[in-house]
C-alpha cells in the first residue's frame, strides 16, 4: 500500500501539467511483481496523437526516477 500511495503521489507532480491541456491522468493500479503501473489518461488525453510521448516520455519517465520498483507505466484506453 505504501508503494501505490508513493505512486499516486508522484502522479500529482505531472497532473498539472496535462490538466494545462485539458486532459488528466488517472492511477489504475500496481502490478509489483513485475513493476507495471497502469493509469488511464481522461480528457483531451483521449484519442490525442500526443498520448504516448506523455504516458512514456512523461509518466513513465518521472515514476521510474522516483519510486524504486516501477519498471513500465501501461496505458488503460478501455474508456476510449
Amino acid at each position: 500500500m505504501e508503494k501505490i500511495n508513493e505512486i499516486k503521489q508522484t502522479i500529482e507532480k505531472i497532473r498539472p501539467y496535462i490538466n494545462r491541456d485539458g486532459g488528466d491522468v488517472e492511477f489504475v493500479g500496481f502490478d509489483e511483481d513485475n513493476g507495471v503501473v497502469t493509469v488511464k489518461m481522461l480528457g483531451a488525453c483521449v484519442g490525442c496523437a500526443a498520448v504516448d510521448q506523455t504516458v512514456f516520455y512523461g509518466i513513465q519517465s518521472l515514476l521510474m526516477e522516483e519510486v524504486a520498483g516501477v519498471n513500465e507505466v501501461k496505458l488503460d484506453t478501455s474508456n476510449w
